[in-house]
């Protein structure tokens, strides 16, 4: 390519007929700072397209990262949306089976309870029949007691004869009934 030094430089022959030197020297000025614009302008274009060029380059670099940015940002939302619903899934079931051991607990805990309320019934009926047949036995026992002071005194034994006859009598009849109550207790311990 031509530059403006050379157009400047540039010396044609002289010969016998040639053009009027200084209209050339003139035509060749004007065409030098013509083409150094040119020159010039096209420098600066050239230079301007590179920068361009780089800022495209910059661009696309920037273009690039962001679609890997956000790939990687969708993926790990993908990723965080999954363990998030894998742990609250996890918590359910966890949840579940808490709830499923508590109330079986609960459960077992009521039928222990009512076991428990039944033995007591049942223990308290076999307590009120026993105590009940015990008082029975001593107000017979003191009927039989009082009856025969009675018939006594119509017979006139001396009164401390009949307390200590009526004693012996009150103290067999107490202790047969006191065997009668350990041998019951004894018949239920055996589970009878």
């Amino acid at each position: 390519m031509i530059t403006p030094l050379d157009i400047q430089n540039k010396e044609f022959k002289k010969s016998f007929r040639g053009y009027k030197e200084s209209e050339v020297d003139q035509f060749l000025d004007d065409i030098i700072e013509d083409y150094e614009n040119l020159h010039r302008e096209n420098i600066e274009l050239k230079d301007k397209i590179l920068v361009l060029s780089e800022q495209i380059k910059q661009y696309n670099n920037l273009e690039e990262t962001l679609k890997e940015t956000l790939i990687v940002a969708q993926g790990t939302a993908d990723e965080v949306i999954g363990a998030a619903r894998q742990k609250a899934e996890l918590i359910i079931e966890d949840a579940e089976n808490t709830s499923r051991k508590l109330i079986d607990a609960a459960n077992d805990e009521v039928r222990t309870i009512r076991r428990e309320y039944d033995y007591l019934i049942k223990e308290i009926f076999i307590f009120k029949t026993r105590y009940k047949s015990f008082i029975e036995a001593q107000l017979i026992t003191l009927d039989e007691f009082y009856s025969k002071i009675e018939k006594e005194d119509l017979n006139m034994k001396g009164p401390d004869e009949v307390q200590q006859e009526m004693e012996g009598e009150i103290i067999a009849d107490v202790e047969m009934e006191t065997k009668e109550v350990n041998i019951d207790s004894s018949i239920d311990d055996l589970g009878a």
